[in-house]
């Protein structure tokens, strides 16, 4: 059997179809003797390099950097390789040193291709696992960064992604979630899967321990009467929770402040550091009750000496009432002005028409009871009362003239000035007019004159009259209406008991229905008309009770009188003794109608 063969020209001439190893040798040739040395150095060239097996962590070092990828030399026949990658920073700019030493994991060994695939990265987190199983078992601690926010809770970098969750996060819940995010923290290691990839972290853990810690240091301190610096940690309608170390204490909002504290939220906010005094202490329920008003004096303790009667103060309208307005004069003292008190003539129906909060006002001291805390103020006590003076300025008869404010079904408000209003009631506008309702002959805005008529000071009304500044015409009635003449006017109002004629403007007189005819009736009503003329005679008058008394049986009878005398005046002389006694009675019922008077 021919054997073919080929020429090397490093190893001499070898046989083809023979397989041979690294040194040119045969597989399965018997090494003689003298090839004894030749054993020896394959042997020490065999240990000179390490065997690693893929996902085994190795040293090595930095040879070459190319494009794609770092050279290292981990004691192989070849070079690992790691992609270029795995060296780039945030700015993919390679950060790498020919040279360096670094710790990498074996991904890919192929001794029969020679090729080695190494990774830093893959052997980073397995470091990373193995730090995370030794903190787990010894109760340790790792920091690492949130870096963002997940469902249920944060996203943390520590070596490799963690979860945090959001109930793990602190000791209280957290109003802004966001602002952990980026920031570095401590933490436990609760649980961890590696298989799944999975650890579970939790910085309230620490922080437990951490008041732990505190929190039997500070029951051991605490005591009632103690000052103290505390944070608060929770803000109610009713108060502030303040953590004093490990150690809760509330804060009533009573405590707060010797002054008005609408919601503790106005002064603080979660947060804050303050400084406080213990009140009272039940260690067994371990409750704590604080104050802050307690580091200072009550101001009412010497506000007598501080704002005696009559003393002139200014504070701030803090809050305003259907009764009145509370003004802070300090921190702690509030005084009241009563709606009373507020100004000499007006009646202000609620303090908001004048006044609003956080005004600063002037006021006088009125009473003081520091054992009520209560202190009354006076406004209007600031000025002058006007209805003081008012008399001596405008006394009784003086014609004034103003603008009517007012109109009411009573009479006539009108402004004067020093915000006086004077009332002109509704019998005083007019002497003749009957008058319904005042608006039927002023509107508001009207400037009108009047007659000062009565000032009532302790009662502040001021009473004026229009009527008053002309004549009474029923002064003069009876010289225009003599009694007997005989007048016509207008009828103004048909009743059962009689007709009302009007002689002029204002002036009125009754034909009572027993005046009105000879002939008794029971009620002029249907007989007479409102609007027609009338005539009759002047009966009566009283101007004091402003009645003219008319009549029209009168005017009838006259016209008989006028008749029978002239029927007397004409007769001639009887011609028998019936003539002469017929003659004699007629003359004799002439006289007697003459002499008739009407009454007066």
């Amino acid at each position: 059997m021919a054997v073919s063969t080929e020429t090397n020209q490093n190893e001499g001439i070898k046989a083809k179809g023979v397989e041979y190893d690294m040194f040119g040798d045969p597989i399965g040739r018997v090494i003689e003797d003298d090839d004894k040395d030749m054993l020896q150095f394959r042997q020490m060239y065999d240990d000179s390099f390490k065997r690693f097996a893929e996902g085994e962590l190795a040293q090595g070092r930095i040879i070459a950097v190319d494009n794609d990828h770092v050279l290292v030399d981990v004691g192989f026949k070849s070079e690992g390789q790691i992609s270029i990658h795995e060296f780039k920073d945030e700015n993919g700019e390679v950060n790498v040193q020919i040279g360096d030493m670094v710790e990498v994991m074996v991904e890919v060994w192929d001794e029969d291709e020679e090729r080695v695939i190494l990774s830093k990265d893959k052997a980073a987190k397995i470091k990373v696992w193995e730090s995370i199983k030794e903190i787990h078992d010894a109760n340790g601690t790792v920091e690492g960064v949130i870096t963002s926010r997940v469902k249920g809770g944060f996203s943390v970098d520590v070596g490799i992604p963690a979860f945090l969750p959001g109930s793990q996060a602190d000791l209280r819940p957290i109003r802004n979630l966001d602002e952990m995010v980026g920031q570095t923290y401590t933490f436990k290691v609760l649980k961890y899967n590696r298989k799944r990839s999975n650890i579970v972290l939790s910085r309230r853990a620490i922080l437990e321990e951490q008041r732990e810690s505190v929190r039997s240091k500070t029951l051991e301190n605490i005591h009632e009467g103690k000052i103290m610096e505390g944070v608060v940690k929770n803000i109610t309608e009713y108060g502030v929770f303040v953590d004093l170390g490990g150690v809760d204490g509330l804060l009533h909002i009573t405590d707060i402040s010797w002054g008005r504290v609408k919601h503790p939220s106005e002064m603080f906010s979660v947060g804050d550091s303050i400084t406080v005094k213990i009140l009272s202490f039940d260690i067994e329920k371990e409750r704590v009750s604080l104050g802050m008003k307690q580091l200072s004096e009550d101001p009412w303790s010497i506000a007598s000496k501080k704002y005696p009667v009559g003393e002139k103060v200014s504070g701030k309208v803090v809050s305003l009432t259907d009764y009145g307005v509370f003004v802070e004069l300090e921190e702690g003292i509030e005084g009241l002005v009563h709606v009373s008190e507020m100004s000499w003539t007006r009646k202000i129906r609620h303090p908001s028409k004048v006044i609003s909060v956080g005004e600063v006002i002037e006021a006088i001291v009125l009473d003081i009871k520091p054992d009520s805390r209560r202190i009354s103020l006076g406004m209007k006590q600031v000025a002058q009362n006007p209805w003081e003076v008012i008399s001596e300025k405008y006394p009784i008869g003086t014609i004034i003239e103003g603008k009517i404010k007012n109109i009411t079904d009573f009479g006539l408000f009108i402004g004067i000035d020093d915000e006086i209003d004077g009332l002109v009631h509704i019998s005083d506008i007019s002497w003749t007019k009957r008058i319904k309702h005042p608006s039927e002959v002023f509107k508001k805005g009207d400037v009108v004159q009047a007659v000062v008529l009565d000032i009532d000071k302790n009662n502040e009304r001021f009473s004026l009259g229009i009527k008053q500044t002309q004549d009474d015409p029923w002064k003069s009635v009876a010289e225009r209406y003599a009694v007997g003449t005989e007048i016509s006017g207008t009828i103004t109002n048909v009743t059962d008991f009689g007709v009302f004629v009007e002689l002029e403007e204002g002036i009125e007189g009754l034909v009572h229905v027993s005046e009105i005819s000879k002939e008794k009736i029971k009620t002029p009503v249907g007989t007479y008309n409102v609007g027609e003329t009338l005539t009759a005679k002047v009966m009566n008058i009283n101007s004091d009770e402003r009645r003219i008394g008319l009549s029209i049986k009168r005017l009838e009878m006259d016209d008989d009188k006028a008749i029978l005398s002239e029927y007397v005046s004409k007769m001639k002389p009887a011609t028998s003794a019936f003539g002469e006694m017929l003659q004699d009675q007629l003359k004799s019922e002439h006289e007697k109608r003459s002499g008739d008077t009407p009454d007066k």
